[in-house]
């Protein structure tokens, strides 16, 4: 046909413009155009403004003109509809084709469209179900290209509600979407607990526990968001919309992402509060009326004694006294604290009941570093043996680079952060330096809690907050740390960038990492992380220290960050030289 891009036509949203458009305009396009809108498959997108945002409904048909009078048809019919919102809005319809579209190749471009568009800042709503991500077919190899080429086509007629695809990839709701194509992997994790939820549900079964582990990157969170809407997307098709399905992680930014998702997925407006921090979840609900379903994301990071608001002492069995089935992520490399710390007795015993109920699984596939099995095997070396292995050669999609200051790390660090491809790239660091988000430093000199070197020095995450306007502060309410413009110029802690992905990472090992006698050691005196090195009481009432252990998990969760890089400065000297020993 010779068309080598989309067809993209924009039309009023309403029937009086869509028959002008059928009637009027087509017939003046060219037959190649004429023929792709009325006799191929096409998507297409209504989208209407409120006051400063927009909500959206995506699709795809094989007749634009037939389904888009039975949208308007449906809207007549309840006030409760998305097309009931379109009455007196300023809202647009968007018809898409290509020359190469068939079923499966619009199944996709409409799944990618609602996750591009719930990623979106300028989204409030996306009125779709979930999408239904296709497998082979052909043309499959041309979705990316043919799909880019459609989002620049918007994107020239509205930057707004369009913006660039890399600010959309690099966003933290785009990355904990619900909307992502799983893995074969993640499939099967899925179909098994909503099989598992079904069984229990139906059998009025209570305190059932699925246990996920996976290493950091290995897609638990997609995972856990894809099951939790699932579960709620069924539930809405079999008429149960009275399902108590809840989410609950311990990690605040975290928690910020979800609310937003399940916000602009219209969870919150049908079912109320769906997201919840452990100790709130405990709070608000009791065994006795215990909700279907919870989900735990991060659950290494539950709570597993005592602590301010918290008066229990093991916030998994809390939470499983309040819920029939307990979903529960799990990797027990990112515990980073006391209060977090499991004694092995206690979490093989879950482990075990997972497993003799067949709800056990584990998560292996990387997915979030694009490195080869000999890059990941010397992070692990490093991370989890302490030893340091040759550093394999760069590859076209990651690299690891030593520096030899501070000053040679930012400068690479902001370059990176300077291309639009690789803007979401930061400065992390050990926690060996002094920060209490709580307080003003008595008596320092420097207006910040700060991360000092020699001469070199950067403040912690969150301290430049201070310096931004009220309407500076508005526009970055619900980014994550790493999305924030003014955070190029801060170090991230693990407590920030936890759970979250980089382009490049930069990390600082302070000084307590070192490198002695041919072996990494964790030195917990030159540790600033009190939650880390400080005495843990175990069940039996003696004290003990796994300062070790945690600043080594403290380590991986920094090192395990990067998609494309890590680049790495160590402030003890004799670590540096082993390190650059180890890139010759």
């Amino acid at each position: 046909m010779g068309l080598s891009g989309p067809v993209i036509r924009k039309i009023e949203d309403s029937e009086s413009a869509l028959d002008n458009f059928q009637w009027n305009s087509l017939p003046r396009e060219n037959d190649t155009v004429r023929e792709i809108i009325s006799s191929f498959p096409t998507v297409y997108i209504h989208n209407w403004k409120n006051t400063s945002d927009y909500e959206v409904y995506i699709g795809e048909t094989n007749n634009i003109f037939a389904r888009t009078r039975q949208h308007y048809n449906e809207g007549t019919r309840t006030e409760q509809s998305w097309q009931s919102e379109l009455a007196g809005r300023s809202a647009s319809l968007y018809i898409i084709g290509h020359e190469h579209f068939n079923k499966s190749m619009t199944l996709d471009i409409e799944n990618r469209l609602m996750h591009y568009l719930l990623s979106a800042s300028a989204v409030r709503r996306v009125h779709n179900l979930r999408g239904n991500p296709q497998n082979k077919y052909y043309p499959a190899d041309e979705l990316d290209a043919i799909f880019s080429g459609i989002w620049r086509g918007l994107r020239r007629d509205n930057r707004e509600l369009f913006p660039e695809e890399s600010a959309i990839r690099d966003s933290a709701i785009f990355k904990a979407s619900p909307l992502h194509k799983l893995t074969d992997d993640q499939v099967a994790a899925r179909d098994m607990i909503v099989d598992r939820v079904r069984s229990a549900l139906q059998n009025d079964q209570k305190g059932q526990i699925i246990f996920i582990e996976g290493e950091a990157g290995t897609g638990k969170t997609v995972l856990n968001s894809s099951t939790f809407y699932e579960i709620f997307c069924q539930a809405e098709e079999n008429g149960n919309e009275g399902i108590k399905c809840r989410l609950i992680v311990n990690h605040k930014e975290q928690l910020t992402v979800y609310e937003q998702i399940t916000a602009k997925l219209g969870l919150t407006d049908k079912y109320g509060e769906v997201v919840y921090r452990p100790t709130r979840f405990i709070n608000k609900h009791s065994p006795e009326k215990p909700v279907d379903v919870a989900f735990v994301d991060e659950a290494h990071l539950l709570l597993t004694q005592g602590k301010q608001s918290y008066t229990g002492d093991n916030q998994l069995q809390d939470i499983l006294d309040r819920a029939r089935v307990t979903v529960v992520m799990f990797d027990e490399n990112q515990i980073l604290t006391t209060e977090q710390f499991w004694e092995a007795e206690l979490l093989e015993r879950y482990r075990r009941q997972a497993r003799d109920a067949q709800n056990y699984l584990t998560l292996k596939n990387q997915l979030r570093m694009r490195a080869d099995e000999k890059t990941l095997a010397w992070i692990d070396s490093f991370t989890k043996e302490r030893m340091i292995q040759k550093i394999p050669a760069s590859s076209a999609n990651y690299e690891i680079r030593i520096f030899d200051s501070p000053d040679e790390l930012e400068q690479m660090i902001q370059r990176k952060a300077g291309s639009r491809k690789t803007s979401l790239s930061r400065i992390v660091a050990t926690y060996d330096w002094e920060y209490n988000a709580n307080s003003k430093r008595a008596g320092r000199m420097k207006k910040y809690w700060e991360v000092m070197i020699g001469k070199w020095h950067k403040p912690w995450n969150r301290e430049l907050e201070q310096n931004l306007s009220a309407e500076e502060k508005k526009k970055i309410r619900n980014l994550s740390w790493a999305e924030q413009p003014q955070t190029i110029d801060e170090v991230g802690s693990t407590f920030v960038i936890q759970g979250f992905d980089l382009n490049y990472a930069g990390v600082i090992l302070g000084p307590s990492v070192k490198y002695r006698d041919g072996k990494i050691v964790f030195d917990s005196e030159a540790s600033c992380n009190a939650k880390a090195v400080r005495n843990r009481t175990l069940s039996d009432g003696t004290r003990k220290k796994y300062g070790e252990i945690l600043l080594q998990h403290e380590v991986r969760v920094l090192m395990t960050r990067g998609v494309n890089g890590l680049y790495i400065y160590a402030c003890d000297e004799e670590l540096r030289n082993a390190l650059h020993h180890a890139e010759k």
